[in-house]
């Protein structure tokens, strides 16, 4: 599907707009390729992915793969003020979930469909590279955490 505008004509907080769809619609086709098919386990295995915090932290582990014109997409994210609060969240952590956003929206508007695929490819490998890692309970659950563990990876 080609977008009906032109990267140049939206606003970072836009490009976060169509990027947090573009992200939403990548993990959910990534829970149902992992066998998921109940809606509530649908619904709960998304929200990990699409968290504001966890987006954050992951916009921080792949900032050193993007090229420079990336970068400066995830700053001018970062940096866009909204009109109103978020609910529930600290400023900085939207900040980032934004800037996060706003390089998936650049990526799609600008059809770079490859490199859009390698970086949703990417930081769903290190979401799922920690859910392999956290420790099970009695009863063989995951342990539950929030995000991507800093352990000095990537």
């Amino acid at each position: 599907m080609k977008p009906g505008w032109s990267v140049s004509e939206l606003s970072p907080l836009a490009l976060a707009f169509v990027g947090d769809a573009v992200w939403e619609l990548y993990i959910r086709n990534h829970v149902l390729s992992r066998g998921v098919r109940r809606s509530r386990d649908l619904h709960q295995k998304v929200v990990r992915y699409v968290r504001a915090d966890t987006q954050a932290e992951l916009i921080d582990h792949l900032m050193d793969v993007l090229t420079a014109e990336e970068q400066d997409v995830v700053r001018r994210g970062r940096n866009a003020k909204p009109g109103h609060s978020h609910r529930g969240g600290d400023v900085l952590t939207y900040r980032h979930s934004t800037g996060f956003e706003a390089l998936l929206g650049y990526l799609y508007g600008r059809g770079q469909t490859e490199r859009l695929q390698e970086l949703c490819s990417l930081a769903v490998g290190l979401l799922d590279r920690e859910e392999s890692r956290r420790p099970r309970t009695d009863r063989g659950e995951r342990v539950k955490t929030r995000g991507v563990a800093r352990t000095g990876e990537g």
